[in-house]
């Protein structure tokens, strides 16, 4: 095949000797996920709460410790502690898987998909409306993470200066997100100006277009090793493996979820996980596929299970029991605190720690204060 610009080939011909049998266990091991997902009472709760252990695992495989308590809560706007940078990402991490999941199989890897998941898909309007429609968005996205200026301030003529403060942590945040902004506001200390991202982004396209062909999990590693070796984007090397869950999703291969290919990869020991030769890098994707299925597999059984044991003791309740909502809602969460199940149930604090010790939910966090229960 033709070498691309930016010096990745996909081996030719492909090494079949070498890549047959785990080709072949990564997708025996994807079917039987996809199966048993397809007729499982608990999909929907499986599908929400593995967002949250991959958001985790691909912090994890760049050095960085987010723990799923904090993930949880901060999702849920109920933090114990004021959030870190890694936190930040990983929720960003997070909110992406949730938006290729919930979208059509072939949006990610489409043009405007692509866009909108760099941060550019509101160029196009910004740039019709002007610039005053590009700063109103601009900060109604900032709102999403930062709290506005109380409105009994001691002095009006610090306003401006608090708005500033809060306008400069929200771009700071977004940044080590990895969510961009526009071209003319990227800091020279924080991104390479001279980085091509549009070619790069060409040059994994093409890969991606060659991989047709191919057998899905074959094409889904291929995908991802190319994300990896062209860095299309300078710091959200993550979204290469989501767009190859994508590459899964959209060739029919995970029809019921989005692959957790991070947690896959974290299975490999740190030694394997980049050797120099293109065939081998390919084999350790493909286990890392097959590593994900499998444990999502376990995973699915041992929380169905739970269930099981769990809804014994909705028999005989009242139709007015709120014990039904909750168990359906700690199977989508990998924790909950009293807080976060009194929102959703609308109900006390007080009455959500009775259901929890009604229904026998485990204790997660081990505190006296702050707790948080789940089925683990």
């Amino acid at each position: 095949m033709k070498p691309l610009s930016s010096g990745y080939q996909i081996p030719d011909p492909l090494p079949w000797a070498q890549l047959a049998g785990p080709l072949a266990a990564a997708e025996d091991a994807l079917a039987r996920l996809d199966e048993r997902l397809a007729k499982s009472p608990i999909r929907d709760g499986w599908v929400a709460r593995t967002h949250f252990t991959d958001a985790c695992a691909s912090l994890w495989l760049e050095g960085e410790l987010v723990h799923l308590e904090d993930l949880v809560l901060h999702d849920a706007s109920m933090d114990i502690r004021s959030p870190t940078h890694e936190l930040t990402r990983a929720r960003a991490v997070l909110r992406t898987r949730r938006r290729i999941a919930g979208a059509k199989p072939d949006w990610a890897l489409s043009p405007a998909g692509l866009d909108s998941l760099r941060g550019r898909g509101g160029e196009a309007n910004r740039k019709r409306n002007g610039s005053i429609a590009g700063e109103s968005s601009e900060l109604a996205d900032d709102e999403e993470f930062v709290d506005t200026a109380p409105d009994d301030a001691p002095d009006a003529l610090f306003a401006d200066a608090f708005a500033a403060i809060d306008a400069a942590v929200a771009r700071t945040e977004r940044s080590l997100a990895g969510e961009t902004l526009r071209q003319g506001e990227r800091d020279p200390l924080v991104y390479d100006l001279d980085w091509d991202e549009d070619a790069r982004i060409e040059d994994w396209q093409r890969v991606v277009d060659q991989t047709r062909e191919l057998p899905p999990a074959l094409a889904a590693a291929i995908t991802a090793d190319a994300w990896d070796r062209v860095e299309p984007l300078q710091h959200t090397p993550w979204l290469g493996r989501l767009l190859a869950s994508a590459v899964l999703r959209a060739r029919g291969k995970t029809r019921t979820h989005l692959a957790c290919l991070h947690a896959g990869l974290k299975t490999i020991p740190r030694e394997r996980r980049r050797p120099l030769d293109p065939a081998a890098r390919l084999v350790i994707q493909l286990e890392a596929i097959t590593a994900a299925a499998t444990a999502g597999l376990k995973d699915h059984d041992r929380w169905l299970n739970q269930r099981t044991l769990l809804a014994r003791k909705l028999v005989g309740r009242r139709t007015t029991s709120k014990l039904p909502a909750l168990l359906d809602y700690v199977l989508t969460r990998p924790i909950a605190s009293a807080g976060m199940i009194a929102a959703e149930l609308k109900i006390t604090p007080r009455a959500a720690q009775d259901l929890v010790a009604e229904l026998g939910l485990r204790e997660a966090t081990g505190r006296g204060r702050y707790r948080a229960w789940g089925i683990l």
